[in-house]
């Protein structure tokens, strides 16, 4: 078997040479999922400063190893790191990988992931479920061996279930309805979150989500785990639902399992498509984001740029509200053409209302402000720009 040699972070590593990315290459490695890694890599580091202890990582579906040999290498302070997978192949190659890599502390296994978590139950502070599709068959077992004060980073590359193109999947998997529309990717995040939030809950768990992202075909969480059935209870209070019109754009989250929600979008009478339960309260946390961008520039990650592009973006988002508005989608709603997004924002600000820009659309911005006054927005802009426009035409033509 032909193979190549991959340098990523502080390691290198190798790898079966295969044309295409799929679950049946000899052992699964994705190198789109570099940035992935890198931001696990300052994730992990934020969380082990936060707690000033030596941390043990379970690296559940290691594939070539390279996820928990980054750990180790890359993370001060990382004790034990659990590289697993079923593949004996894979198993293989992460010990060759280890050894190459100069690693005494990180051990490989051969087992279900499930019963590697119930069989180490309460050893790791930081469990990492980065399947090939849904993480759903893996949560179970992660909340029950994930110790008070934790770290569960979950990664799903099923996004067509959870942003509503296979609805009946999503419902099967997450038990939640999806919603397909402009905001899909955030509302599968939040599907995703809610889902974690109710499993870990039987274990008289709670969730805090300390970071997460969209990108291109996955979407990555991390949270801190607490115990406790009070507040266990409280953290399921933000369980909901998202109302969405189709036709005027409306939106409204409705707190709640079982919430009162009205058949019909109080705006314009179109019946509400409905999405959930899903998680309706915060999915980042500036402290942490902030420590992760402080730590970026004494990481060696190859795709530094994106990660503070990515961050920044979504340290900024962290105190917006559920959901956010794609001018664009609007923009089509009322016959006109797109305007200036700055321009667009600062006028929102002048309102008086909280605006923000969104890692999940580069036409997307989260806001308070009611969709009328938001057409209304765009509308002055497209005028004033408009206005401007002719202005220079007839000076040029004067």
């Amino acid at each position: 078997m032909d193979y190549l040699l991959i340098d990523e972070g502080l390691v290198r590593i190798k790898i079966p040479q295969y044309e295409k990315v799929s679950s049946k290459a000899p052992v699964f490695y994705n190198p789109a999922m570099e940035l992935n890694r890198d931001l696990s890599v300052a994730a992990i580091t934020a969380y082990r400063q936060r707690i000033d202890e030596d941390i043990a990582i379970c690296d559940a579906f290691t594939g070539s190893g390279i996820r928990g040999i980054r750990y180790s290498k890359e993370i001060e302070g990382v004790s034990m790191a659990v590289v697993n997978d079923l593949n004996p192949l894979a198993v293989e190659l992460a010990r060759d990988n280890i050894a190459n890599n100069g690693l005494d502390n990180v051990h490989v296994c051969r087992e279900d992931a499930n019963l590697l978590l119930r069989k180490c139950r309460g050893k790791f502070d930081v469990v990492d479920i980065d399947p090939f599709g849904t993480p759903a068959p893996y949560v179970e077992s992660a909340a029950s061996s994930l110790k008070a004060g934790g770290l569960i980073c979950v990664t799903a590359t099923d996004t067509s279930a959870l942003c509503g193109t296979y609805k009946k999947p999503c419902i099967r998997k997450y038990g939640a309805k999806p919603l397909r529309n402009e905001y899909c990717h955030e509302t599968g995040i939040r599907i995703l979150a809610g889902f974690l939030c109710r499993t870990f809950s039987k274990y008289k768990k709670y969730l805090d989500f300390q970071f997460s992202h969209s990108t291109e075909h996955y979407m990555r969480l991390y949270a801190l785990v607490g115990k406790g059935a009070k507040n266990t209870d409280r953290s399921l209070e933000s369980l909901g639902y998202i109302a969405y019109c189709p036709k005027c754009l409306n939106r409204q989250v409705f707190r709640g399992l079982t919430p009162r929600i009205p058949i019909k979008c109080p705006e314009c009478g179109e019946t509400w498509d409905v999405g959930g339960p899903l998680w309706s309260g915060k999915i980042q946390d500036s402290d942490f984001i902030g420590s992760m961008l402080n730590n970026v520039p004494d990481l060696n990650l190859n795709t530094e740029n994106k990660v503070l592009k990515l961050l920044e973006k979504c340290y900024e988002e962290s105190d917006a509200p559920p959901s956010f508005y794609d001018l664009h989608t609007i923009c089509r709603k009322l016959k006109t053409s797109a305007p200036p997004l700055n321009s667009t924002i600062e006028l929102i600000k002048e309102g008086g209302y909280q605006v923000y820009r969104t890692h999940f659309n580069p036409n997307g911005v989260k806001t308070d402000a009611p969709l009328p006054y938001i057409e209304k927005i765009i509308l002055k802009v497209n005028r004033d720009s408009n206005k401007t426009e002719k202005s220079i035409i007839k000076k040029r033509t004067l």
